[in-house]
């Protein structure tokens, strides 16, 4: 009976190697069945790091209207040089860019002089990632490289364009890899496919693929073992030519961090919100368009910058900044729809995160610290009312519990619909007993007495009722 009793846990064993040892094909068919990792979906909240040698020159028109696209500091190098849109409008947003340009730093300094002043001389990568752990912050996303084609780390096929050869002449990526990994946080990449003035993209789209980009995205994965891979990029031309399945296929089968690694859905002209990973929004668009009403079907996520730039722009000021609120309000938003938040900054040449960008990161952490049981690992409820446009009332589920989530301070009688039962209710953060009654499948809460002596958090608060979902 023993005997038999072994082969059954071999067999066994066999079967969950053969599970757990998924061979994904070099086709979307085959790699869009691929589960996004759990971490991902669990993590909710994010940090992205725009970073680069357009830190140096720092600069877009915040004010202007022209756009959200058009106030990208980190576009600079093409807007000076004219950019790529005849269109009159971008013309006019290249005007501004370059008036700028030949203004401050003269009609004969070009853009790869900007390099060597690019020296994060204040660069500290402890402090940065104690900073985005004290944010409540899951994961962070460090621009590898951006369309300008300048590396933050020693790359073969970037000699003297990258960190190393100039300018900070340290490997940035390395430096806070290792130390966001240490603070217990998942490190990621961004990384542009292509490269706006790289004489071989420009010339031999292929080759650029095979002799460039792809050794460079393979050693960025092998050197530091990301787990999140995060391209941009990619609108030129179809994933065929930037061999993108074929790359995943090697990622999700054969690289260090195959178990482990995310990535988004920007991997071809044909590829966002069909292909890849999970879903990408920027500034709420999808492809320019708006965001869809629901977007919970499908793992997704929201970047955007806490001003109106990725890269750090030197003159935005207060007006130009969401508040504390606005942004712990738009992650509870993008949660409750299932999303992600990947909340920007921009730090600055030197190397220093903008102390108002660490002022607005502390305090979503420190309302995390009091809710974020209703943020983390919680799931879309099936049963939420319909949205609407002044909605101040938010709902996100975990197990058998829901969560409702008060953009204002309720100060009158709460009413929960479509509840079969519920349990205890409680407010997180607060010792304070909570009043509930349910009847005709709605709960009926009676918000307990809040003042400034008790108030458990600023900006939002959150109702558990337990052993609610069935």
């Amino acid at each position: 009976m023993k005997k038999y009793f072994v082969i059954c846990l071999f067999l066994l064993s066999g079967l969950f190697q053969q599970i757990k040892a998924q061979i994904y094909q070099p086709n979307w068919t085959s790699l869009d069945k691929r589960p996004i990792p759990q971490w991902f979906t669990d993590g909710k909240f994010g940090i992205f790091i725009h970073w680069g040698v357009y830190s140096v020159p720092a600069w877009a028109p915040a004010s202007a209207d022209i756009g959200v696209y058009a106030k990208y500091a980190e576009w600079y190098w093409p807007r000076i040089n004219g950019g790529k849109d005849p269109n009159k409008q971008q013309g006019d947003v290249n005007k501004l860019f370059l008036d700028y340009h030949n203004k401050v730093w003269g009609e004969k300094f070009k853009y790869q002089d900007f390099a060597p002043m690019f020296k994060a001389e204040q660069f500290n990568p402890d402090q940065w990632a104690e900073v985005f752990k004290n944010a409540g912050a899951k994961y962070v996303i460090l621009t590898s490289k951006h369309h300008e084609g300048f590396t933050l780390w020693p790359s073969e096929q970037s000699w003297n364009w990258n960190s190393v050869d100039i300018g900070p002449h340290r490997d940035l990526c390395g430096d806070l890899s290792k130390a966001v990994k240490g603070k217990g946080l998942h490190m990621g990449f961004y990384f542009s496919l292509y490269e706006w003035f790289n004489p071989l993209y420009k010339s031999n789209p292929e080759k650029y693929v095979n002799e460039h980009m792809l050794p460079q995205l393979k050693d960025l994965v092998t050197r530091y073992q990301p787990e999140l891979i995060y391209p941009d990029g990619e609108w030129d031309y179809p994933s065929s030519m930037w061999q993108s399945e074929k790359f995943l296929s090697w990622l999700y089968n054969e690289s260090p961090v195959k178990e482990s690694v995310v990535v988004n859905d920007r991997w071809g002209k044909e590829t966002r919100s069909k292909h890849g990973g999970y879903y990408s929004t920027e500034y709420g668009n999808v492809n320019g368009d708006e965001k869809a009403t629901d977007m919970s079907a499908h793992p997704w996520e929201e970047i955007r910058g806490i001003g109106t730039s990725f890269g750090y722009n030197r003159i935005e000021d207060l007006s130009h900044y969401l508040s504390s609120q606005e942004l712990v309000h738009m992650l509870i938003k993008i949660v409750s729809d299932g999303g992600n938040l990947c909340l920007n900054i921009g730090p600055t040449a030197d190397g220093l995160i903008p102390v108002i960008m660490q002022q607005r990161l502390l305090d979503i952490g420190k309302w995390l610290k009091v809710n974020g049981e209703a943020i983390y690992g919680t799931k879309v409820w099936k049963g939420r009312p319909a949205s609407s446009q002044n909605q101040t009332i938010f709902y996100t589920s975990k197990g058998n519990d829901l969560y409702a989530i008060f953009t204002q301070w309720p100060d009158k009688l709460i009413i929960v619909p479509g509840l079969k039962s519920a349990g205890k209710v409680t407010l997180l953060g607060s010792t304070t007993p909570v009043k509930s009654t349910l009847s005709g499948g709605n709960l009926q809460i009676i918000p307990p007495a809040i003042n400034p002596g008790n108030n458990p958090c600023d900006y939002a608060w959150v109702f558990k009722i337990e052993k609610t979902i069935k």
